[in-house]
């Protein structure tokens, strides 16, 4: 029990917002009577906040440099709005539509990186100007009307799923169980692997009864979603789009001298450019590569509501900084994970989803929302000054 305590006391920052986000779904199930994880409802939970999870995974790259971006809610907007445009007024295909937007939303992150990185604008003057810019010429092209229908493959990429959803075992869908298990199975080999290489170079690694503990729960975690979402409709695209960007970009963070250059900015920016990385190439294409992710948040929210409209993307901005703060990354710069953002998403999403239910008005859930920010800001601060006494 005391390696369990001294785990946990040694890890706060990682395991505090899996804490509190278990917590929340735990109150939230007894608060609405059941409903939260009803199937139906765990569906919805990953296809309403599909967006935020993958703003998050962008914006934090961004954060972990000790900077923000403003812009991105209107770049979903611009992007939803040229797509539309593309494809309802001009008939092209969806598949040049969707790596047009792409390459816009590149193009897009790249014109605020280089006015950042290289000109030295200040990112807050620069994103701002961009939000303003972007959201100026979506009312343009959409001439302040929203535009639709679209081909159902581009609405699938938001709001479709896994073929194969006749395939049933009893009342539950077959694809979606065996996917919950052979992503059981890769994740326990990836950790044991990952343990592996520790020992074998010398590395400190957690007692074992202590990652069996973590393995198990969550594997019954993983389970547990897809045994819900088995009985309604399988798989949704959306959750393979999402896992497959947090797997690249966790490699990318963890793994790559990438990676490792931009948590160098993040720590000290003088000390990076000191030791050798090129702190103006890592800002450039840390904004660049956010722009691609607000593109593709864009095309998603654009194929869910089947539409591209002027308001889209509205305070989009702040749910992914909100995701990334509450998901233990540092106001500062130089500390957050992958894992940590897709966590506070998570965390904002149940709220969102748990308030509704129990039928909270607006106000009072962005009232609450804003105060679950400062809390979690308010521990990462304790959590520096406490790690800097000992």
């Amino acid at each position: 029990m005391n390696q369990l305590v001294a785990y946990f006391r040694n890890n706060i920052r990682q395991n505090g917002m899996v804490m509190a986000l278990v917590l929340i779904m735990v109150l939230f199930q007894l608060l609405t009577g059941g409903i939260l994880f009803r199937p139906m409802n765990v569906n919805n939970l990953v296809l309403q906040n599909a967006y935020v999870l993958i703003l998050a995974t962008g914006m934090l790259l961004v954060i972990i440099t000790g900077r923000i971006d403003l812009s991105v809610g209107s770049v979903v907007a611009f992007v939803g709005a040229v797509s539309a445009v593309m494809m309802v007024d001009w008939g092209i295909s969806v598949g040049v539509t969707i790596v047009a937007a792409l390459v816009i939303g590149a193009a897009v992150g790249a014109f605020h990186g280089y006015l950042i990185a290289f000109l030295k604008i200040p990112m807050f003057i620069t994103t701002l100007g961009g939000m303003l810019i972007w959201r100026g010429l979506t009312m343009v092209i959409l001439k302040g009307q929203t535009k639709a229908p679209f081909d159902r493959s581009f609405q699938a990429i938001a709001a479709g799923y896994l073929p194969g959803r006749e395939i049933r075992i009893g009342n539950f869908n077959t694809i979606a169980l065996i996917f919950g298990l052979a992503l059981s199975v890769v994740f326990v080999i990836l950790v044991l692997n990952a343990r592996r290489n520790k020992i074998r170079y010398g590395f400190e690694v957690i007692p074992r009864w202590i990652e069996a503990l973590r393995i198990l729960f969550i594997v019954f975690a993983i389970n547990l979603l897809t045994f819900s979402l088995a009985d309604y409709n399988g798989i949704p695209i959306v959750l393979i789009l999402l896992l497959g960007l947090v797997s690249f970009y966790t490699f990318i963070t963890d793994r790559t001298i990438f990676g490792r250059h931009v948590y160098a900015l993040g720590g000290n920016a003088k000390a990076a450019k000191l030791s050798g990385v090129k702190t103006e190439r890592v800002l450039f294409l840390v904004y660049l590569n956010n722009g691609v992710m607000a593109a593709l948040a864009g095309l998603v929210v654009a194929g869910r509501l089947n539409a591209a409209t002027p308001k889209a993307g509205v305070n989009f901005e702040l749910d992914a900084i909100a995701s990334c703060f509450i998901g233990g990354a540092s106001a500062t710069g130089g500390v957050g994970t992958v894992i940590g953002a897709i966590v506070g998403g998570l965390v904002m999403g149940v709220l969102n989803n748990g308030m509704s239910i129990l039928g909270v008005s607006v106000d009072w859930q962005q009232t609450i929302k804003g105060i679950v920010l400062l809390l979690a800001v308010f521990f990462d601060v304790m959590t520096k000054n406490r790690e800097a006494t000992h």
